[in-house]
């Protein structure tokens, strides 16, 4: 963090004192498609960045579209957090109140006048897509992966399940956000650990449980997750960019049509 009273930094000038630095490490190589067919991407952190790339590209490009803005009861939101891989416990991070209180102002906003209950019922009409990178089948450890539940590249985004909730995917979540993309085509897949392994988790369950929300969490397969170098595939992030444009374009009519058993 730089003195209020420095010069800003250029490649000729002096830059100043500093009273504090925060410093990350990265590769020196540069980002780059590769492979016979350039079917891959080779990039430092793709987890998450890829993820945050595909759903606020798909935020932008159906929020330039006015007919269907004007169209839509319901506000679309992108939110992107910090700090998911130590716990998301911090002032920028998932547990943060951030995204409850913006969801709770923009209710407040958008209302007439007050309303009693207007919150709890914007929450219980609301969804959320949690997206994180998945773990894509390897090929030289294919017996860590069931045998039914085998993640693949340029093979749509991966719906994550676990039954001690460490994602927050429900059968009734998995449907709506697998029937967004059943019915334009767009190819999708599941992922449930092992039994006798161990499951890592994403921000899904934090903010459901926090805020009370019907969440399913999905995420693009990629290999050599938290290394220097990681890789995905190509197609995966237009599959990603798709899949996100149709949930926030189709989202509302098909949730609309939606009668759950209880």
């Amino acid at each position: 963090r730089r003195d209020e009273s420095d010069s800003a930094c250029t490649a000729n000038e002096n830059t100043g004192k500093f009273t504090y630095e925060e410093m990350g490490g990265g590769g020196e190589s540069r980002r780059v498609i590769g492979g016979a067919q350039n079917e891959f991407v080779y990039c430092g952190r793709l987890d998450n960045l890829c993820m945050s790339f595909c759903s606020m590209k798909a935020l932008i490009e159906v929020a330039s579209n006015a007919e269907k803005v004007a169209e839509s009861a319901s506000g679309w939101m992108c939110a992107l957090f910090d700090n998911e891989e130590v716990g998301s416990n911090s002032v920028q991070g998932a547990g943060s109140p951030m995204m409850f209180e913006i969801m709770k102002r923009t209710t407040a906003i958008l209302q007439d006048g007050p309303s009693e209950g207007a919150v709890e019922r914007m929450l219980r009409n609301s969804f959320m897509v949690s997206a994180d990178m998945a773990h894509c089948l390897h090929p030289n450890y294919m017996e860590k992966h069931e045998e039914k539940h085998q993640p693949k590249m340029h093979a749509g985004l991966v719906v994550k399940h676990n039954c001690n909730q460490r994602y927050a995917t429900t059968s009734v979540t998995n449907f709506l956000f697998r029937e967004v993309a059943v019915r334009k085509g767009i190819p999708i897949q599941d992922f449930v650990v092992r039994n006798d392994m161990g499951c890592g988790s994403t921000i899904g369950p934090i903010l459901a449980s926090g805020i009370g929300i019907r969440t399913v969490d999905v995420g693009v397969p990629q290999l050599s997750m938290h290394s220097i170098r990681e890789m995905c595939g190509t197609e995966d992030v237009d599959i990603a960019y798709q899949h996100f444009c149709a949930f926030y374009y189709d989202f509302e009519a098909l949730d609309a049509t939606l009668a759950v058993d209880e």
